[in-house]
């Protein structure tokens, strides 16, 4: 998620930038509805509701949030070497402190992204010791081309059962004990088995990789300056706009469908499926560089207020990411109202719109009066052991 680096020394924010991370949040909270927060993951793609969320935003709004992860460390970073300050182990103790969030998030809601960020972002570490560019570039496509599922898909071939059985999570018991459970019981599942799911649904699906190539360009995205020009420039816009577009459609339109799937059960391929996991990282990338394209098209056009409206969200996104979670489970989960039953995917898209829409008007409420969301100022202090950071911002004296 995002933040700052340093207590007393704030940086000039790119306002595009806040407004970008505030679209993957909204994003990522359409998907988790279209899901139910994982009570009813194949009910989500069942209808048109749920498969235009999932085309709009499916293994696209993560894909963002980590690209503003690497893009974050390295405006951190960069702010800290100014100042001639070396905020590794800061960092580190930083990300260390998100995966205890994460931990916390997850007791309640398993698929939560957190802690996989915290986890993969030590990879930031390093990647920052690599001061060219192009270097940094070469390691996200190397990312990218997901040499570890092709090891996996190799070894498969070649007659190790391991490697080609089934993923770890399509048989879990988690799933039903979603459904079913307790609170209890959902939080001694999200804390053992939901781990293990976790991890599985990400590897089998070539997100590690993903996310640390992401990451790589996030950094050079800084590096470069490149988003505060793109919010400046509409023909850099409008050219990712028309290149990331156009390899979508090709990819999305044209190949998948030519790309068998993935059966489960005692039909499971893992080519077939390794195949559809490399495919959708792609069409993932190229979405959201033509979203990220048509975002900063229309904040250089009279629609700039409304695309500003994700600016408040997008300072405050791990506060308001968490609050998702801790309103919608209870009411959707059978532990709580048991509404993931009642209402079907168009209502419950419905509701988020406009609980999102709530979640702007409190964000740009509480940025009147604060200067940091509530967990983002929490992470902050706790990061800089200093508890005397200042929340409020500075009341004018009286004339």
């Amino acid at each position: 998620m995002n933040g700052a680096s340093n207590a007393h020394v704030r940086p000039e924010r790119i306002e595009f930038v806040d407004a970008l991370r505030g679209f993957a949040l909204f994003g990522l909270l359409m998907v988790h509805a279209a899901e139910a927060y994982s009570v009813g993951l194949s009910r989500g793609t069942d209808d048109p509701w749920g498969q235009a969320i999932f085309f709009l935003f499916g293994s696209k709004a993560f894909a963002i949030f980590a690209l503003l992860f690497g893009f974050s460390f390295a405006t951190i970073m960069g702010n800290q070497r100014g100042r001639g300050v070396d905020f590794t182990g800061r960092f580190a103790w930083r990300l260390l402190l998100l995966m205890a969030i994460g931990f916390i998030h997850s007791l309640l809601y398993a698929s939560e992204i957190l802690r996989l960020l915290a986890f993969l972002g030590l990879l930031l570490i390093p990647l920052d010791r690599v001061r060219s560019n192009f270097a940094l570039l070469v390691i996200a496509v190397l990312f990218f081309l997901q040499i570890p599922l092709l090891i996996q898909w190799m070894l498969a071939n070649w007659g190790n059962a391991f490697a080609g059985s089934e993923p770890y999570f399509a048989n879990s018991y988690l799933w039903d004990t979603l459904r079913t459970g307790s609170l209890g019981e959902i939080i001694k599942a999200n804390a053992t088995e939901g781990n293990l799911v976790k991890w599985s649904i990400n590897w089998s699906f070539g997100r590690v990789s993903e996310i640390a190539g992401l990451f790589a360009v996030g950094v050079v995205i800084q590096r470069t300056g490149f988003f505060a020009r793109i919010a400046k420039d509409r023909a850099i816009a409008l050219g990712l706009l028309l290149i990331g577009g156009t390899i979508f459609a090709i990819l999305d339109f044209i190949v998948k469908p030519m790309v068998p799937g993935s059966p489960s059960g005692a039909e499971f391929a893992i080519g077939s499926f390794t195949e559809r996991a490399i495919l959708f990282q792609w069409i993932g990338i190229s979405a959201i560089t033509a979203q990220i394209g048509l975002l900063a098209l229309l904040w250089n056009s009279p629609m700039q207020s409304i695309v500003g409206l994700f600016r408040g969200p997008g300072r405050m996104t791990l506060t308001l990411y968490v609050a998702h979670s801790f309103v919608a489970v209870p009411i959707l989960y059978q532990f709580g109202l048991g509404m993931a039953e009642v209402w079907d995917t168009q209502t419950r898209i419905v509701l988020a719109i406009v609980f999102f829409g709530l979640q702007i008007l409190f964000a740009h409420w509480w940025y009147t009066q604060f200067r940091y969301g509530p967990l983002e100022w929490t992470w902050r202090a706790a990061t800089l052991n200093d508890w005397n950071v200042p929340l409020r911002k500075n009341v004018q004296p009286a004339v």
